[in-house]
């Protein structure tokens, strides 16, 4: 057993794609952790969507074995940590579990917003910081611009920097060094009450639920029994372990270890995140301060294709809340659609992400409405206010008194050269200009708020494409503020389809509706009878577009002849298709709904 004072317990924090996991993955290696006939590159990205698009999204831990100068052996304990902001939420979760962080900013980009972020996060949990510049090899590196920038920005003195390339292999040794040098050991008492703080879970069908805990006070054996103290839920422990990475079993794990602990149980709701574990027969006194709730900030209607689907979206969409406590859901219908569920989400990449994990790892096939945010609704005639976060279930415009929207706070770091196309972009989409400081002559960190309805439709995009790929963008929530803003329908064939309805700013009311109808004239297939589609605020139409009809030449067979005779065949074709309109229906097509996530890129 290795004791308590040489145990580390660390995470990387970075912004996407500094270089983390490739990071992790040469410090497993490094520590001979995992044998290098099984290496792949993201060991620790076990989803395909991670490997895929380059981003960690679930937190992960490992446990390295270290032999350092001084001979001894010490356990290091790596949380790894995604970088997206969508995913604030999984890095403060992992932050709790550690006594320090390495930062990684990559040696060409310098701080990223979400940099600033995260290290404001770790130094709110007051952790020790270990600085790494990464990738020195790149033509385009400058480590001595960004050592500059990080003793300006976050006061870090240049001697603690270390330098680094995780593609080469470069500096590994020193950042393990430093690890071991810098981070303090877990305080912890192991003779004390069992107290271990539950940081993720998962369900395995032959062990049960399988928490994952950093164990902040006490001993625990294998085959104890244990209680969760926030559900009540006891049992007896079936495993215990490590993971390196794989889980490897052991017989005990003491305070300030981080490892796994396999319960039997079979509901993991009863193994909630942020829930403290405990002894059954020598339980702690009081909880360990466990997670604040995350907030959803993103909402979406998502329903199945097939109405027969909805018991197994129903049971997917719970499997995935369970270990991922960002995102909640509720049953809804909806006219156009049938029946769904209005979930939450921390962000729109948040939101991409758990729909791809549905239609992959659950095999549905899934329809999801326009996201849009949670606004508080006053009524002219009632104290309180109604929340509404389907534009769907708005109220009437006459029984309103005011509609308050989510704000942020958006800090853009940017070079010089995009202040302009940048600034425009903000003002566009109602943001407000705080303030402007300067990280070095070349790049500068801006401060807006803006409402938050206007930063989840396509802002990034256009933040990326405005400034060639270079800036980057962290935002909080910093609550709410009455805006002009109205209800804009969309009625196809005269009838609303409530999946398309959008809550916007006046202003943009007029723009956004002709946008939208000119969108869906040309994704809506045409019909036998011609079809209007317009664009309304409450019962005034403010825009239209009309599906022309497929006609048939009725005419072709009619040679010669009086005028009367063509006049009866066409009268007769327009019967028809006036009884058609009666009767008949329009499919809309999947990419309609998409389209109102597409509006505004034209008007940008």
């Amino acid at each position: 057993m290795i004791p308590p004072q040489r145990i580390r317990n660390f995470s990387i924090v970075a912004h996407i794609d500094h270089g983390k996991s490739t990071l992790a993955d040469r410090l497993l290696e490094a520590t001979h952790t995992i044998d290098r006939r099984q290496m792949t590159s993201q060991v620790l990205d076990t989803m395909d969507l991670e490997r895929e698009k380059g981003i960690t999204i679930k937190a992960r831990a490992v446990r390295l074995h270290y032999e350092a100068a001084d001979g001894h052996t010490y356990a290091l304990n790596l949380i790894d940590t995604p970088g997206h902001v969508d995913f604030t939420y999984e890095v403060s979760r992992s932050l709790q579990a550690c006594e320090g962080a390495i930062l990684v900013v990559d040696a060409s980009q310098g701080i990223e917003a979400q940099t600033l972020a995260n290290v404001h996060l770790a130094l709110a949990q007051k952790l020790v910081i270990i600085p790494v510049i990464n990738k020195i090899d790149l033509p385009s590196a400058d480590p001595a611009a960004v050592m500059d920038e990080l003793e300006e920005t976050l006061a870090i003195p240049r001697e603690e920097v270390l330098l680094a390339s995780a593609k080469e292999g470069t500096g590994i040794g020193e950042i393990l060094d430093a690890i071991v040098a810098r981070v303090p050991p877990p305080r912890a008492d192991a003779t004390a009450p069992v107290a271990a703080l539950v940081f993720d879970s998962h369900y395995d069908p032959y062990k049960g639920v399988v928490a994952y805990v950093r164990m902040a006070a006490g001993t625990l054996g294998d085959h104890e029994r244990i209680r969760f103290m926030a559900t009540d839920a006891t049992s007896e422990i079936a495993e215990l372990g490590w993971f390196r990475p794989q889980p490897s079993p052991t017989d005990r794990l003491t305070a300030g270890e981080v490892g796994y602990v396999a319960t039997g149980l079979k509901s993991i709701r009863d193994a909630q995140v942020g829930d403290t574990l405990t002894s059954a027969e020598r339980p702690a006194a009081a909880p360990l301060p466990g997670y604040h709730e995350p907030l959803p900030l993103v909402f979406a209607g998502i329903y199945p294709v097939r109405g027969d689907d909805y018991p197994e979206l129903r049971e997917a969409l719970e499997r995935l809340h369970l270990n991922d406590a960002g995102f909640v859901y509720q049953p809804e219908s909806s006219v156009a659609l049938g029946f769904g569920f209005r979930c939450g989400f921390l962000g729109l990449l948040h939101m991409e992400i758990v729909q791809e994990r549905l239609e992959r790892e659950f095999d549905l096939e899934l329809i999801a409405s326009a996201p849009s945010v949670e606004y508080r609704v006053r009524l002219m005639h009632r104290a309180d206010e109604v929340v509404v976060d389907n534009p769907a279930k708005m109220p009437p415009a006459g029984e309103i008194e005011t509609i308050s929207e989510p704000w942020v706070a958006t800090q853009v770091i940017t070079p010089t050269d995009y202040i302009g196309p940048l600034m425009e972009l903000a003002t566009n989409r109602r943001g407000e200009f705080v303030n402007m400081d300067y990280l070095d002559p070349r790049r500068v960190n801006m401060h807006f708020e803006m409402p938050l309805g206007e930063l989840i439709i396509d802002f990034y995009d256009q933040l990326k494409s405005r400034s060639s790929g270079y800036a980057s963008l962290d935002y909080e929530y910093i609550g709410y503020r009455p805006g002009d803003l109205v209800k804009l329908d969309v009625l196809v064939a005269g009838d609303p389809v409530d999946a398309l309805s959008l809550i916007v700013h006046r202003s943009n009311a007029y723009r956004s509706g002709r946008a939208l109808v000119a969108k869906l004239k040309e994704l809506i297939p045409r019909q036998m009878f011609e079809v209007p589609v317009q664009a309304a605020i409450g019962s005034n139409i403010i825009s239209r577009e009309t599906v022309r009809a497929m006609r048939k030449n009725v005419l072709a067979k009619c040679y010669g002849g009086d005028i009367t005779r063509k006049r009866k065949l066409l009268e007769k074709q327009k019967e028809g298709k006036q009884r058609m309109k009666r009767i008949g229906s329009v499919e809309i097509p999947q990419e309609a709904f998409l389209a109102v996530l597409r509006m505004n890129e034209d008007a940008g």
